[in-house]
């Protein structure tokens, strides 16, 4: 079975519309770094099993390393880059440096990826509900605990 022909696609990313070419079958987390040069979303294992290349689409978390491109045509997406342009985003952001959140920083951004559609939710989650959220999310550095902490900051705020 042969590669598909490159598509015309319409994305909507942190607000900005995107007409891109691309084969159809690209992962998402490819066509943001590679084609548009937004660098935040992060490639760790390319199974939908770390959480590092999480994006919102339509408010709700999508691991972007296996998914096709074209699933996302038309859809609203927000990475990373654009986090900051909601009031939640901006005070998961904020909580994740006063409680120096990220150590090596790699899993950083699908964390806030995760906390920010969470707290979109759920003002005030409790712990239980804040831990399944992030549970596609590894950190081998181990600052779990300051994430949530940052998480339980921002939820206060």
């Amino acid at each position: 079975m042969g590669a598909r022909h490159a598509l015309s696609l319409r994305l909507t990313i942190n607000g900005t519309r995107h007409d891109i070419t691309s084969d159809p079958d690209t992962p998402l987390v490819y066509v943001l770094r590679d084609e548009l040069k937004m660098k935040g979303t992060k490639l760790g294992c390319g199974l939908e099993q770390c959480g590092a290349c999480a994006v919102l689409v339509d408010g709700k978390v999508v691991l972007s390393c296996v998914t096709p491109v074209e699933v996302f045509d038309g859809q609203a997406i927000t990475t990373i880059e654009g986090i900051a342009d909601t009031e939640v985003g901006q005070r998961v952001q904020q909580a994740f440096v006063k409680e120096t959140a990220a150590q090596c920083g790699y899993c950083t951004s699908g964390l806030v990826i995760a906390a920010t559609a969470l707290l979109s939710e759920d003002a005030a989650p409790d712990e239980e509900t804040t831990k399944t959220a992030l549970t596609p999310h590894l950190c081998r550095c181990g600052s779990h605990p300051r994430v949530l902490k940052a998480i339980k900051e921002a939820a206060s705020t």
